[in-house]
C-alpha cells in the first residue's frame, strides 16, 4: 500500500509540474512588440539621432539639451520611442563611451565624429 501511495503522489506531482510549466509558457511573449525600442535597429536609430544633434550643436550641449533636441527632431518617432527618457539617453551615451574608449563626454564625441 505504501508503494502505491508514493507512486500516486509522484504521478500527481509530475502532472501538476507539467501543467505549471505549460501555464508559464503560455504567458511568455513569443513575438516582438511593435513598439519594442530595445532592438538593435531601434538603438542604432536613436544613436544616429544623438550623433546628428551632437554634430549640429558642435558638441556644446548638456545632456538635458541633447535630450530635448532629440525629442523635438522630426525624425523621432514618438509612438515607437514612447519610453525614451533621460535615463535612456544616458544609457546610449554610456554605450557609445564603451564602444569608443577615447570618448568621455559629449564634446569628445563631437571631436571624434567631426
Amino acid at each position: 500500500m505504501q508503494l502505491e501511495i508514493s507512486t500516486l503522489m509522484m504521478l500527481f506531482f509530475l502532472a501538476l509540474l507539467v501543467v505549471s510549466i505549460w501555464k508559464i509558457y503560455a504567458f511568455l511573449p513569443r513575438e516582438r512588440l511593435a513598439d519594442d525600442d530595445t532592438t538593435q535597429e531601434s538603438v542604432a536609430e536613436l544613436q544616429t539621432l544623438m550623433l546628428k544633434h551632437i554634430q549640429n550643436s558642435y558638441g556644446e550641449l548638456t545632456e538635458q539639451e541633447l535630450f530635448e533636441a532629440i525629442k523635438q527632431d522630426p525624425q523621432f518617432d514618438q509612438q515607437h520611442f514612447w519610453r525614451f527618457n533621460q535615463n535612456r539617453l544616458k544609457q546610449l551615451l554610456q554605450s557609445y563611451y564603451l564602444q569608443h574608449p577615447d570618448t568621455q563626454s559629449i564634446m569628445d564625441i563631437y571631436k571624434k565624429i567631426s
